[in-house]
Formats: C-alpha cells, structure tokens, sequence
C-alpha cells in the first residue's frame, strides 16, 4: 500500500528461483489504498511475466495480537486453503520465518535490513514525493497533486500555469475551451465537450505528472461562463467535478490590466464575475489562496504555496 521498488525486487529475486510464483496482495476494507486498485498495479508491472501470478485474498482472519507464531499458523491454514501447494515462501518480513514453519516450507529472506532499498509503504504513503524515485511510474498519478489555477477572465491564468508547469518540471493543464470555440456563440454540446475535453486531459497529464499537476482553471469554470450565457448547466458538468480532487484552489483576483482578445467580452463585468468566481467556491466549502499584485508577485505567492505542499 502503495507497491514499491523494494516489493518489485522480492518478487523478481523470488520469479528468478521459481517456476510459478503466486504474489499474495492481502486486503481489508479499511485499507488506505482500494484493493483494486492496489491490485491493477501489480497486474499492470508483471503484465509480460507469465510465470508471476498475481492474487488476492481478503484478509478477515488475522489477528494481531497474537505472537507471530500463532499468528501465522492461522495465515497458514488460509493459504492452503487458497493456493496450491507452495514449495518455498520469500519475504523480507519478520513473520516469514515462522510462517515458513507453520506452512511446512523453506523460507527465503531478501534484504530484510533494507539496505538495497531503505523505504517502506508506510514511509511512501506519509511523504510521497520523499521517495518518488521508489514508486514505480505506473502508482505515482495516485500520489499526484493537483493544483487550479482559478479566476475571470485575464487574470494571468495560462502564462502562470505554463511558468508553473516548467518551474516544477512538470505538466500542466491548458484550458481547452480556445481549442473547440472561437467565439461566445456556442451551444451545450459545445460545453459538454469541453467539460469532458478538459476532463481526460487532466486524466491523462496525470500520469506523466512529476508530482504536481497544474491545471489552468477547472469545470467549475465551465459551469459558470454555461450558466452565464446559455442560463442552464448540464447535469454531466456536476458529475465530472465529482471526479477531480483539487489539492489547492489558487483565486487570481481582478488588479491586473484587462487585455482583450478573441472570446473575452466581460471586461465591464470584472467585479461581478470576480465575486462569482469567489462564490462558487465559498458555496462549496473549497478553500483557496487569494492571488494579488503583478504577475510577478502572483507566481511567488503561488510557488510559495506549492512548496508547502510538496513538503
């Protein structure tokens, strides 16, 4: 919880001596990391290993205050209940010796001490980006955060996120709406592929994130310029905001030039749209960071921030 490049070592230190290896991934529902998903990973790193079979079983039998002798005697009896007939157990785990015996197979034990790879899942779920270079590349979008750069209409939002993005070497999320309009003339299905539009780019960044994805504004967003000019929001705009989970808000506020293009035509409506935009998020319960000052002044505030939350 999450498997790690210590885990991806022991299982391939154990596939080398084996004709079949069975990889155990025990779970409960109290789990910090669904079992599915927790479970796809190791499908997805040992996909092109046939002799790794990959398996699950609930875990309602321990019982940990039991001494590891009892304890895996009863972890035993499952197993054989469960899986073939095993021949050798590996572990780097205190329990694997006796579980050994309980089981009536040998034990072998990988780097126990952690000295080829010192990290743990604990260790990995308390400080993520500490050991991101342990987490193989298919669980760290689980790790990602995201952060919504937020706010009307030129505020500076997609020259930060476009800074932002190459100051943390990472990737961002640009705001697809300038990809499908090039006017306010547009209709709900327009809307509605936007919303997905922007919605599977975050998808998709995500996992080729370095730790932090930046995304310039949000389906909140969407939302607000739909009810604004069309006077209806479609059910799907609410369903896909359920979906992405926000580590930071960052509201950009309105004491910056006004500079007009091709689709900005609220210019004389900052204050209103400004309030909105606020709103929206108070209404929520989301809380944000206000950005003020040049745009200077905005990246510090926001790179501050940000270095918080990778801390």
């Amino acid at each position: 919880m999450p498997i790690h490049e210590g885990h991806i070592a022991l299982i391939n230190f154990a596939a080398s001596q084996c004709d079949e290896l069975i990889v155990s991934m025990s779970y409960t529902d109290q789990d910090p990391i669904a079992e599915d998903l927790r479970f796809s990973w190791i499908v997805e790193i040992f996909k092109d290993h046939f002799a790794i079979k990959p398996a699950m079983i609930r875990d309602d039998f321990d019982n940990e205050g039991l001494p590891l002798p009892e304890r895996t005697k009863k972890w035993s009896e499952v197993i054989r209940r469960t899986y073939p007939p095993i021949d050798v157990l590996f572990s780097s785990e205190p329990y694997g010796e006796p579980f050994a015996v309980n089981l009536g197979i040998v034990h072998k034990s990988f780097d126990p001490e952690r000295k080829k790879l010192p990290v743990s899942a604990t260790m990995i779920r308390k400080n993520p980006f500490n050991y991101w270079e342990y987490i193989p590349i298919v669980v760290r979008p689980h790790f990602v955060k995201k952060v919504c750069i937020y706010g009307p209409e030129s505020t500076g939002k997609s020259t930060l996120a476009m800074k932002l993005a190459d100051r943390y070497h990472t990737e961002y999320v640009p705001e697809v709406a300038r990809e499908f309009i090039d006017s306010n003339d547009f209709t709900i299905d327009d809307i509605i592929k936007i919303g997905l539009a922007h919605f599977n780019r975050i998808e998709e960044k995500t996992k080729t994130a370095n730790k932090i994805l930046i995304c310039d504004t949000d389906v909140i967003t969407t939302q607000i310029y739909c009810r604004h000019y069309l006077n209806v929001i479609p059910d799907i705009l609410y369903d896909l905001e359920k979906k992405v989970n926000f580590s930071k808000y960052f509201l950009l506020d309105i004491d910056v030039p006004w500079i007009a293009d091709g689709l900005r035509d609220l210019g004389r409506h900052r204050e209103f749209m400004m309030k909105t935009f606020r709103d929206e998020l108070i209404q929520r319960g989301i809380t944000f960071v206000p950005v003020k000052g040049d745009y200077v002044e905005r990246e510090e505030i926001i790179c501050r921030e940000i270095d918080r939350l990778m801390l």
